[in-house]
């Protein structure tokens, strides 16, 4: 669904959607890496389960939800990638730490 423009840079950083190996450009966003993928949702809503994808990319809408580096909650429109990042989609509810 997404892909590279035929100028984007060559050098190449990977980080790791949902257990697999991708390879996205610096300075992409986590969400970003998410859509180059091809996961179609990053979420998935607490109360109904009903699948959620980024829609402004600029951190005012919420539905760019995903887990990073074990963090839930994070905007992946506002967080740069990294070498290693681990990129989850976040499903369903949080849980919560008894």
């Amino acid at each position: 669904m997404f892909k590279l423009l035929p100028d984007s840079p060559s050098e190449r950083i990977t980080v790791h959607v949902d257990g697999q190996a991708v390879s996205v450009p610096p300075g992409f966003t986590a969400a970003a890496a998410m859509l180059l993928h091809g996961t179609g949702s990053t979420r998935t809503t607490p109360v109904t389960g009903e699948p959620r994808a980024p829609y402004c990319m600029m951190g005012v809408c919420f539905e760019c939800l995903l887990q990073i580096d074990g963090e839930p909650n994070q905007q992946g429109c506002l967080v740069t990638v990294a070498e290693g990042m681990r990129i989850e989609r976040q499903l369903g509810k949080r849980k919560v730490d008894e």
